[in-house]
């Protein structure tokens, strides 16, 4: 899903792909290519990271793909948050097929049968985290800040979050998933979402070194050529209050974890309900349903199947749109949330995004990658 970080740019100039593909000696490379916008996805990207992956896996002379974003300021912020946004509003299709191709490119992501190489340097946020996540190999710099913040946009973390942030012991998945908060290197390897610390200038000599490789290198040849420019990874911050964190954040309602944050009162606690007092209710609510139940969930298709279905709720319901509104369109950053309280946020409403979707992700489809 998009991420608030997304400005309002023009979008890249027709002439210039969205998507770079190529081989670079034996490494598969796909670039995304739209840095005015934070690198964000349209769906003109996903099918060109789709159709780059049937070519590479195809290929016997690639021994494995890397994803990077173009520029300076980070792999990818998140989808393109004003085509979902001027789409809901008018009952366009697009948002809900741009959804569908997403997440099921992240399903085939999950399955590639080639290593898988994401460098997450800068903004990690939203789709950004969904095209980087299920890598074999994910590497982060110290420039990276990886983060979930749609909560803070009256929508729900997607991508598979119901799955990857509920892999690990503890409740870090779930502060991250309901404050929204960025996290930098030493707090994504300690939530499990990257493998590996490489300071920002040993990238280009470890691009060259991954393409010299042979053709049949192994993931543990790439996981060895990697570890050459690897140093230990930053403090982790977030990651350093997870004792409390792990007991603020396991109980299954909302209420009940601010309850508990009110009477710790420490200036963590006391930052965590600042901050969760600025998301939509809602959207704190749906978003805390789908973690525990994709706790639960069998597999990663099955969280996506259910994110999917949700996305029907959001685009029916107003605080998305007014998430947006206040974040992106007027940026006056006070959105007016319905409800306006906790309190008045019911289990009908969060039903309400938890019905089956009327054309499932995945039902009588033939997925790329799968084995049969």
């Amino acid at each position: 899903m998009p991420s608030t970080s997304e400005p309002a740019m023009p979008a890249v100039a027709a002439t210039e792909p969205q998507t770079l593909v190529e081989r670079a000696g034996s490494i598969g490379r796909i670039r995304l290519n739209r840095p005015k916008a934070l690198n964000s996805l349209t769906l003109a990207i996903v099918r060109d990271i789709e159709a780059a992956l049937d070519r590479f896996e195809a290929d016997p002379q690639v021994a494995a793909v890397l994803i990077t974003g173009e520029g300076e300021r980070g792999l990818c912020a998140g989808g393109d948050i004003r085509m979902i946004y001027e789409g809901g509003r008018i009952g366009s299709s697009e948002p809900t097929l741009f959804w569908r191709e997403e997440y099921r490119m992240n399903a085939r992501l999950g399955r590639f049968g080639k290593p898988f190489i994401a460098i997450m340097d800068g903004i990690v946020m939203g789709g950004g985290v969904g095209v980087s996540v299920y890598g074999s190999h994910r590497i982060v710099t110290e420039r990276t800040r990886l983060a979930m913040p749609e909560t803070g946009i009256g929508f729900f973390p997607d991508v598979g979050a119901s799955w990857f942030l509920t892999r690990q012991d503890g409740e870090l998945g779930t502060y991250a998933a309901l404050t929204g908060a960025q996290l930098a290197a030493g707090d994504v390897i300690a939530l499990g979402l990257a493998d590996a610390f490489v300071p920002s200038d040993r990238m280009p000599a470890l691009v060259a070194a991954l393409s010299q490789l042979p053709p049949t290198s192994t993931h543990a040849d790439i996981s060895t050529t990697i570890g050459a420019f690897t140093k230990p990874p930053p403090p982790a911050t977030v990651a350093s209050h997870r004792e409390a964190i792990d007991r603020l954040f396991a109980f299954d309602t909302i209420e009940a974890i601010v309850q508990a944050l009110e009477r710790e009162g420490t200036p963590f606690a006391e930052k965590t309900i600042a901050d969760l007092k600025t998301k939509s209710p809602l959207s704190l609510k749906v978003t805390l349903r789908l973690l525990r139940l994709g706790r639960a969930a069998p597999s990663l298709d099955a969280c996506l199947e259910r994110e999917f279905a949700a996305t029907a709720g959001v685009l029916q319901g107003h605080d998305f749109f007014e998430g947006v509104r206040a974040a992106v369109i007027d940026k006056d950053r006070n959105p007016q949330w319905r409800p306006a309280r906790l309190a008045e946020a019911t289990d009908a409403d969060v039903a309400a995004f938890f019905q089956p979707a009327a054309e499932p992700l995945f039902a009588n489809t033939t997925r790329k990658g799968e084995r049969t």
